[in-house]
């Protein structure tokens, strides 16, 4: 059997050997997780003693999840414990909406053919369910895509991120110890050909996807017929500065918001537009906090912005950097290599609109602000791209705000905060490329179930 050797995100030394699962063992998961299904789902207080024996073994251990994140994933310490913190409070949320998860009553008498007759909807969970993730928060994406499907009442087969399968292996051992009968979880940890088995196969009832468009696009058009999705995607943010008084205030959060896991998030701030007389002043003002933020191991205390996932999207977005600069870019600052694994932050003041870091998801350490002459230009311009996620408006003028959040092309608009803003509970969802369905553990919770309907004739 092949191995996958896990590495240290910062140093690349390997953190672990895990076996690659076989075709074969694809195959045995599916029949194990069909099997389950057609017997009936575990009732609705065992699976809330399940999750709740989960949260709590998970507590026990948060601190090793953080330095496990930090590790295999490279993400700044101090943000991996945010995400454990999101993660174990996400298995609550799942709890409260099983007790509140309930069909719905169907008038009958509202004409004379339906008259004589009582019905309303049960809910059933939908079937085995396939959930595949991305690296970049290696533990409460597990949570948003697996545990759902435990609170339903449905088998899951997960495939982690395969720099990242640790925090899920994990998870998994404790799922396990917290009561979940054997089968209705499964880890698998894949090579592409034997995912896209595992995905396309006619008996998987639900698909979970988080990665990019051009993965997820391609899994879905290969879907057996009746397996529904849910698609992920990411996005290349956009973020309208108008007047807006706390300027101090704003170049900080878009420090965090651009450079939050070294900008390796679907919602990360990518493109900034501020008006053309100030735009260089307020590009100016980002770098200068963008200098301070400490660069390196996101195992230790003090770092700020952690390694790039692989030493290759170091390479990759030097060379989007270099290529915007010879495309007419100003580099405000950054624009190096930091060793294999971590790239300088950096900003960028008008890139060409045909540049890479104008048009595709930069997934780094960069953000780009742009001049415009009025805002009606930096919508048209921020709603010119085939991805649509999350945005973000500044300004202390309520009506330009309304309006502007209104006119621009995006599943949320922030007014007043930043693109990266999410609780674990909202629906979270792109348009066009961006995705397909809707996340948010209740949001995911509704599509793992199915209403059927039962009419009394009296």
């Amino acid at each position: 059997m092949s191995k996958l050797i896990v590495k240290q995100a910062y140093t690349q030394k390997p953190l672990a050997e895990v076996d690659f699962n076989t075709a074969a063992d694809v195959e045995k998961m599916l029949v194990t997780a069909t099997k389950l299904h057609k017997n009936g789902c575990l009732p609705a207080f065992q699976r809330i003693e399940i999750l709740t024996k989960l949260a709590n073994l998970m507590q026990a251990e948060q601190a090793d999840f953080a330095k496990l994140i930090a590790n295999e994933g490279g993400k700044p310490l101090r943000d991996a414990r945010v995400e454990v913190t999101r993660a174990i409070d996400g298995i609550g949320l799942a709890i409260a909406k099983i007790r509140s998860a309930k069909g719905q009553e169907v008038p009958m008498d509202l004409t004379e053919a339906g008259a004589g007759r009582l019905a309303f909807t049960t809910l059933e969970p939908i079937g085995v369910v396939v959930a595949v993730s991305a690296f970049n928060h290696p533990l409460n994406l597990i949570i948003h895509q697996v545990v759902p499907a435990i609170a339903t009442g449905c088998p899951v087969i997960v495939k982690p991120a395969e720099a990242t399968p640790l925090c899920c292996l994990r998870f998994a051992e404790l799922v396990a110890a917290a009561g979940l009968p054997e089968g209705w979880l499964q880890t698998a940890v894949l090579a592409i050909p034997e995912s896209e088995k595992l995905v396309t196969d006619s008996r998987v009832a639900f698909f979970s996807f988080i990665g990019s468009a051009k993965v997820g696009w391609m899994l879905k058009s290969k879907l057996a017929p009746g397996t529904r999705c849910s698609l992920e995607h990411g996005g290349v943010a956009p973020l309208i500065f108008d007047e807006y008084a706390d300027v101090e205030g704003f170049v900080a959060g878009v420090v965090k918001a651009g450079f939050y896991h070294a900008g390796q998030v679907c919602v990360s701030v990518q493109r900034i537009f501020v008006p053309a007389n100030r735009a260089e002043a307020i590009a100016e003002k980002i770098a200068q906090a963008v200098d301070k933020l400490v660069v390196g191991d996101a195992i230790n205390e003090e770092t700020d912005v952690g390694p790039l996932i692989f030493p290759r999207e170091v390479d990759r977005v030097s060379e989007w950097v270099n290529e915007a600069i010879s495309e007419g870019a100003k580099l405000i600052t950054g624009g190096e290599k930091i060793g294999e694994t971590c790239y300088q932050p950096s900003v960028l003041l008008n890139p060409n609109a045909k540049s890479k870091v104008s048009n595709m998801e930069i997934f780094g350490p960069v953000v780009c602000v742009y001049g415009y002459e009025n805002i009606a230009q930096a919508i048209e311009i921020a709603n010119s791209l085939e991805v649509a996620f999350q945005a973000a408006v500044f300004s202390d003028n309520i009506k330009i705000a309304i309006n502007t959040a209104k006119a621009i092309d995006a599943s949320a608009v922030m007014i007043n905060d930043y693109t990266t803003f999410r609780t674990d509970w909202m629906p979270f969802a792109g348009r066009k490329h961006s995705g397909y369905g809707t996340g948010g553990i209740g949001h995911t919770m509704d599509d793992m179930l199915e209403h059927k309907m039962l009419v009394i004739k009296h």
